[in-house]
């Protein structure tokens, strides 16, 4: 009896051992998936999670002007290079719509600074996915190349503040002084129109940028003086 149930035992486990085998030999034997074109496939597509969060922009109250940065990709002819500046001047020119305005602005030699006025966050966005837009087309075209020109999603900032606004109007046009340790009134900015400079007039030329129509921007910022293209220096923000 004993000696029946030691072989009916090993035989079980003959069987399972030959199932195993049977089942490894069959695993190899397996075909690939055929290619295909389109439709859905295993693995394919963006993984979720990946690539960089974009966060939903604060809201914006039509009473505070803005300071705005567009960066450019590394590998371009220097923004304030007469071929590249002088289409970008007409893009800024040509900025205005209804709920936006440029205000002020500044060339570096690979960003662009703006003084704006928006009428709500909405505004902004449209007329600034307008503006970057137009500048990659003008600056292909200007340098016969194609691809990406702007580096990132632009950066805004409400200003506040009445010395805020001063220190942002430095900031944005003498900020070559920063950059190429220049001094008086930059000509790749809107600081020849610009009429709060001691002792410097605006030119006597039809202007690229609108009037200011915040209060802050148009009048609150003087009581903390009006701005010395000599002497002003830019600092961090």
């Amino acid at each position: 009896m004993l000696f029946y149930k030691f072989y009916i035992d090993m035989f079980n486990r003959m069987i399972r051992i030959a199932d195993i085998n049977m089942a490894k030999r069959m695993k190899q034997l397996e075909l690939p998936e055929p290619p295909t074109h389109g439709g859905r496939r295993r693995g394919a597509g963006r993984k979720r999670g990946s690539g960089v969060q974009h966060l939903a922009r604060p809201v914006h109250k039509k009473r505070f002007p803005l300071h705005v940065t567009v960066k450019f990709v590394p590998g371009l002819l220097s923004l304030r290079h007469w071929q590249v500046f002088d289409p970008i001047f007409e893009v800024i020119a040509q900025a205005a719509r209804p709920g936006f305005s440029v205000v002020h602005f500044s060339v570096m030699g690979d960003h662009i600074h703006l003084i704006a006025e928006a009428s709500d966050r909405d505004a902004l966005s449209a007329a600034m996915r307008s503006f970057n837009t137009r500048i990659a087309q003008v600056v292909n075209r200007a340098l016969h190349r194609t691809g990406p020109v702007v580096a990132e999603r632009y950066h805004s900032r409400e200003l506040r503040h009445r010395p805020e606004v001063r220190h942002v109007l430095v900031y944005v046009l003498l900020d070559w002084r920063k950059h190429f340790d220049k001094r008086g009134i930059d000509p790749r900015s809107s600081g020849p129109w610009f009429d709060g400079w001691k002792h410097t007039e605006p030119i006597n030329r039809p202007s690229p940028v609108a009037a200011p129509t915040t209060w802050l921007l148009r009048t609150g910022w003087r009581a903390y003086g009006l701005l010395d293209p000599h002497h002003d220096a830019p600092r961090s923000i």
